[in-house]
C-alpha cells in the first residue's frame, strides 16, 4: 500500500507538469500492484512455479483479474467496470501466451498492444517510470534503516551519493552520527526531486519533437515518458547496486527461501484440501476441474498479506518459518 501511494504521488506530480490525465495516472498507480502475492517478487516466483501446469502466474495479469473479475461490488457484473485506459495501464507486462488468451476473449483489447509491439498511453508510461523511481528510493531507505546496506557503501552509487554530499555541504550538522537518519531522508528527497525534474524535462522535449496529435499516435511512437540518457544510466547503476548488496544479501536470501516455501506449502495444502480456504473460495474450487481449482487457489494466495500467509502456513503445517 505504501509503495502504491508513493507511485500515485509521484505520478500525479509529474502528470500535472506534463498536463496529462492526473486521475488516470492515479487510478493506474493505485491498482498496478493489486495482484502481487505475499512476499513480493519472491512469492510471485514461487506461485508461478506452482502454477506451471495450470497456465502460470503473472502479478500484472493478476492485477487485471482482480479489477475485471474478482472484485464483487455490483449486483449484475463482476469487477469494477474500469475504463479501457485504466485496465490497459494496469497490465504493465504480459507474456505473448497470455496476451493471445486475452485477445481471444477481448479482441483489440488490453492484450493487443503486446502482440502489435505498441506503446501504452502516456499516463501508463508515466506510471511505469514512477513505479521504478518509487521502488528504488524505498529500497534504499529500507536497506539502510535495516542495516543491510550502509551510507558508506552507497558512495559507489553516483545517483545517491551526489545528493548526499550536496545535503552535507548545505547542512554540515548532517555529518554527525546522530543525524544519519536525517541525512538519509534528505539525500533520498533530493534524489527523487532530481529524477522527477529529469522525467519532466526529457518528456516535454520528446513530446515537442514527436508532437502526437491523438492518443492513438502515442502507440506507434517510441516511449515518450522517460529519463534522459544520463539519468537512465545512473538509475541502472543504482538498481545494480541494490541487486548485488540488498536483494542478494544473505539475510534477504534466507528470508526469500522461507517465503517461497510458505507459498509452495500453502498451494499444496489448498489443492489437497480446498475446504481450508475461506468459504467463497472453497465453493469455487470444488465446482471446477483441477485446472480451475488451481486458479482459485492462486487467487486466494495472491490476495494474502504477508502476515496472513505466515499465520495460515503455521495453522496448516504447525511450523513457523517467518516472524510477522
Amino acid at each position: 500500500m505504501t509503495h502504491s501511494l508513493e507511485v500515485a504521488q509521484l505520478g500525479r506530480s509529474i502528470a500535472r507538469s506534463l498536463q496529462i490525465n492526473e486521475d488516470l495516472v492515479e487510478a493506474i498507480s493505485l491498482a498496478h500492484d493489486l495482484g502481487h502475492t505475499p512476499f513480493g517478487h519472491a512469492g510471485q516466483d514461487a506461485l508461478n512455479g506452482c502454477m506451471a501446469d495450470f497456465g502460470g502466474f503473472e502479478h500484472n495479469l493478476q492485477s487485471l483479474r482482480v479489477v475485471d473479475q474478482l472484485e464483487e461490488r455490483y449486483p449484475i457484473y463482476d469487477g469494477l467496470n474500469l475504463t479501457f485506459e485504466t485496465r490497459e495501464g494496469i497490465l504493465k507486462h504480459c507474456s505473448r501466451t497470455h496476451a493471445l488468451q486475452l485477445e481471444a476473449v477481448e479482441p483489440n483489447g488490453v492484450g493487443a498492444r503486446f502482440l502489435r509491439h505498441e506503446r501504452p498511453s502516456l499516463e501508463a508510461q508515466l506510471c511505469n517510470l514512477a513505479d521504478e523511481i518509487a521502488y528504488n528510493a524505498h529500497d534504499v531507505d529500507d536497506g539502510v534503516r535495516s542495516g543491510l546496506i550502509t551510507l558508506a557503501q552507497l558512495q559507489e552509487v553516483p545517483l545517491f551519493d551526489a545528493y548526499r554530499w550536496s545535503a552535507q555541504r548545505e547542512h554540515p550538522d548532517l555529518s554527525a552520527p546522530s543525524m544519519q537518519r536525517r541525512l538519509l531522508y534528505e539525500a533520498i528527497r533530493r534524489m527523487l526531486s532530481a529524477q522527477v525534474y529529469d522525467v519532466i524535462d526529457t518528456t516535454k522535449a520528446a513530446l515537442q519533437e514527436h508532437a502526437p496529435a491523438h492518443p492513438n499516435e502515442v502507440r506507434r511512437l517510441p516511449v515518450l515518458v522517460s529519463f534522459s540518457g544520463e539519468m537512465r544510466e545512473r538509475s541502472t547503476t543504482l538498481k545494480r547496486f541494490l541487486f548485488k548488496h540488498l536483494y542478494r544479501h544473505p539475510r534477504v536470501m534466507e528470508t526469500t527461501g522461507h517465503a517461497q516455501e510458505i507459498v509452495r506449502d500453502l498451494f499444496d495444502a489448498y489443492m489437497a484440501r480446498p475446504e481450508e480456504m475461506k468459504a467463497a473460495f472453497t465453493a469455487r474450487a470444488i465446482e471446477g476441474d483441477r485446472y480451475g481449482r488451481a486458479r482459485v487457489v492462486a487467487d486466494f494466495i495472491a490476495g494474502m498479506t504477508d502476515r496472513f500467509a505466515v499465520r495460515e502456513h503455521e495453522r496448516l503445517t504447525g511450523r513457523r518459518l517467518l516472524q510477522e
